[in-house]
């Protein structure tokens, strides 16, 4: 076997050969080197998940003093989604460019700069563009998701992938819980008017951060981008399917993130302190449950569970708006929180979907005399650019949730427009879903195909 650490390109941490579908391969010593990978990765895109969330924190500190409304504070949590939506599509070619390390290294890197620059701003009397800006430049954040999983994308098998990216993307998701926790215990003890505190926390954890991947992650050589992988990628039409469906489970999970709050302060009148209590419980379950709804894709398969994500979904919001016509906070909490739970399962099972979708694919090239390794390279490059371009019309849909809000509340005074229209868009989700991926008649095609590839002993 070849050796996973022989350099291929100029410097240290290249590995040069890299076949986790190779069970040999994997056993004898690619399976320690891509579970050291992810654990780091998983650091980074952690922390990464926290300064873009970062503002979903900072307006609960933000007074009346600051004099800004309810549509002022929603537009500027809706402000680093928007931005972190558009960076990931670069973010994924940068692993291709750089380096799944090295970019780890730069990407955490400049996380440094929105983080000292808000520690800067953030007092009252600064004009809102300001504020606007810097959430902007946050928006690196959300970048770090799409290269954190197009790299490991490529370092574990089409058998473990669901399980691997569920882990990656849980583990950094779980920085939206860890920043609102950091919010709550400083306006806790320190009160309001201390926000500099989450500053002196998560400055110093960007540098361990950038060290740790510095010392412990490596590069793929053989992931790059080879005859434009997003131009091909987009030329199937299972690319706008994904992209699609992630709005609804990733674009859910990452919009409900930033509005909690506010939702929360202006549709049950919460104080900031009564807010924070609560906020951190939705983000923190919805990433705990997301490495489960990998976990049931690898087993169940990825549509089916995503099916059902929809459902539960649809289910969650007519409580929220049954909650918000009541006035019942603890019906409103159960809703949300539900919203939470099932999106970050949808996450889960989506993100398998990707690679499966591209495996099938070369498999029945693979059986029509295509060279096996041509055609599961194919697959890893077009699963990693089309986890880019999901990942970031999927972060989109954290700015169509709040735009939807601030104009509901700033229309009606109440949320219950905004949860209308997602009740709609996932009803749509389901139907798309069962459509594309679970009619009868691709399901008995995907079974003789895999019958057939286990006939040819593939």
């Amino acid at each position: 076997m070849t050796s996973a650490t022989t350099p291929r390109r100029p410097g240290k941490r290249w590995i040069e050969h890299w076949d986790p579908e190779d069970t040999a391969f994997w056993d004898n010593g690619g399976k320690k080197i891509a579970s050291r990978n992810l654990w780091f990765s998983v650091l980074a895109e952690h922390i990464g998940f926290s300064i873009w969330t970062l503002w979903s924190v900072l307006v609960l500190f933000m007074g009346p003093e600051y004099g800004f409304s309810p549509a002022d504070k929603f537009l500027l949590v809706s402000t680093p989604s928007l931005v972190g939506g558009f960076l990931r599509i670069p973010y994924t070619l940068a692993v291709a460019k750089f380096g799944g390390r090295n970019w780890t290294i730069i990407s955490a890197g400049l996380l440094l700069v929105p983080t000292i620059l808000a520690a800067v701003v953030l007092r009252p009397g600064v004009p809102l563009w300001v504020f606007l800006l810097v959430a902007a430049i946050g928006g690196v954040g959300g970048g770090n998701f799409a290269s954190s999983m197009t790299n490991i994308n490529s370092f574990f098998p089409e058998r473990l992938k669901g399980a691997a990216l569920g882990l990656n993307a849980g583990g950094g998701n779980l920085g939206v819980a860890a920043i609102q926790i950091v919010g709550l215990l400083v306006i806790s003890i320190a009160g309001p008017s201390a926000p500099q505190i989450i500053f002196y926390l998560y400055l110093p954890l960007i540098v361990v951060a950038m060290t740790c991947a510095a010392l412990f992650m490596d590069n793929i050589a053989d992931v790059r981008t080879e005859g434009n992988a997003m131009r091909e990628v987009l030329r199937d039409k299972h690319s706008y399917v994904m992209s699609f469906l992630y709005i609804g489970t990733f674009g859910s999970f990452i919009g409900y993130s930033f509005a909690f709050g506010l939702v929360l302060q202006n549709q049950f009148d919460r104080s900031p302190l009564q807010a924070a209590q609560v906020t951190f419980i939705g983000a923190l379950l919805g990433s705990l449950i997301r490495p489960v709804g990998g976990w049931l894709a690898d087993r169940l398969g990825g549509a089916k569970v995503t099916l059902w994500t929809f459902l539960g979904m649809a289910a969650a919001t007519v409580l929220c708006i049954l909650a918000s016509t009541s006035d019942s906070l603890p019906l409103f909490m159960t809703g949300f929180i539900g919203l939470f739970v099932f999106s970050g399962v949808g996450n889960g099972s989506t993100y398998k979907m990707i690679p499966a979708i591209f495996r099938t694919k070369a498999l029945t090239a693979i059986a029509g005399g295509e060279a096996q390794e041509t055609a599961l390279r194919r697959a890893r490059r077009l699963s990693g650019a089309l986890i880019g371009i999901a990942g970031a019309i999927g972060a989109l849909g954290g700015l169509f949730i709040n735009l939807a809000f601030r104009s509901a509340f700033t229309s009606t005074g109440s949320g219950v427009p905004a949860f209308v229209s997602f009740l709609v868009f996932y009803g749509l989700c389901f139907v798309t879903t069962w459509a594309v991926y679970l009619r009868g008649p691709i399901v008995r095609a995907a079974n003789e195909q895999r019958t057939a590839l286990a006939g040819a002993g593939i």
